[in-house]
């Protein structure tokens, strides 16, 4: 079983050091996917968290956003952005964005960043124009990104329903550097004592680093990995006892999870999908697998959650569901009313 929920976390960025990093294009549910693994937690005070610093939204690993803990971020990004720009290469170019450009932009997104402001997108997007740089669309987006990951800014406070942009260094405290051996070996025990059983090729997609690269971090990693083979496919994962869960236990998974979106090779080891089934929104885990797919919608004080379940639960897992949802609508401070269906064509 994967690790997904090993322990109950104290606060939002206890969850994010645990992954490392914590896919978060999508900001909302992202924030669930912390809210989820922090006990009595609500939406607001993961908000509060966020605005305050306690952990940032950048461009790491892959071209998309995470969650980072302040503390793992220089070290991350000079691991991982070298692998990531050169992903982005090709875009980069597409745009219009080359050495020159991303040094003026850098020049000017600093000036506009200094001393501690906070600014949207849309704002930078005014600064970049005035000189002539890409403001829109895939240009601006592109264009922003190359400053994160080269950890010149990074997530500030929300201001309303808009993101902010502050200056890494002004944002973020001072660090210990590691050297590249020691950011290898940290990120793939985080990884694997995270995410596992995983594999190597799981590892080498999560992380955007090569194959060499994650072999010399298992290397490095020694005894604090545990390894098995299972069909001929090497498994890793973490010396740790997994929280005992009563059964059976229900989680409401957003479709951008970890324990849905973190692996390649081994995606379907678990939770096990149905074949040709996907999770739109997110999945419903029974005991750890896979049952189902759920949405939700809300009025001003009701989150409706549709589950779509893969065979009729039983009473005690149909309780396990209401408690589930119950979880959700506390965390968004609604009242919950759950209706299930079973999906066409599977079980």
């Amino acid at each position: 079983m994967r690790s997904a929920f090993p322990a109950s976390f104290a606060a939002p960025v206890d969850v994010v050091r645990w992954f490392g990093a914590v896919q978060a294009q999508d900001f909302g549910p992202a924030k669930w996917s912390l809210g989820e693994r922090v006990p009595g937690s609500t939406d607001a005070e993961v908000q509060r968290s966020f605005d305050a610093g306690d952990f940032l939204r950048t461009h790491v690993l892959r071209p998309t956003w995470h969650f980072v803990a302040p503390g793992d971020i220089r070290w991350l990004l000079r691991l991982t952005a070298p692998r990531v720009h050169a992903t982005n290469a090709f875009v980069y170019r597409q745009v219009g964005l080359d050495v020159g450009a991303f040094a003026k932009a850098h020049d000017l997104l600093a000036e506009a960043l200094a001393g501690g402001a906070y600014r949207t997108r849309r704002e930078l997007a005014g600064v970049v124009a005035a000189a002539g740089l890409p403001s829109t669309g895939f240009g601006l987006g592109y264009l922003l990104m190359h400053a994160e990951l080269d950890g010149l800014i990074c997530s500030g406070p929300t201001r309303g329903k808009e993101q902010t942009y502050a200056l890494l260094e002004e944002r973020v405290p001072p660090a210990p550097e590691r050297d590249r051996d020691e950011a290898l070996a940290a990120l793939v025990t985080r990884y694997f004592t995270s995410h596992g059983p995983a594999t190597t090729r799981d590892l080498m997609w999560w992380s955007s680093l090569t194959r060499a690269d994650i072999t010399r971090g298992v290397e490095l990693a020694g005894d604090g990995l545990c390894h098995e083979v299972v069909d001929g496919v090497s498994y890793w994962s973490g010396w740790h006892e997994p929280a005992p869960l009563g059964s059976p236990t229900v989680h409401l998974l957003q479709g951008y999870d970890e324990y849905l979106v973190a692996f390649t090779e081994s995606k379907q080891a678990a939770p096990p999908l149905p074949p040709g089934t996907s999770v739109p929104n997110g999945a419903v885990l029974l005991d750890g697998l896979a049952a189902g797919r759920w949405r939700r919608t809300s009025t001003k004080d009701t989150l409706r959650i549709e589950a779509l379940l893969y065979r009729a639960f039983t009473p005690a897992e149909s309780e396990a569901l209401d408690a589930a949802a119950s979880r959700q609508a506390a965390f968004l401070g609604l009242r919950p009313r759950v209706v299930t269906r079973l999906l066409d064509g599977v079980g």
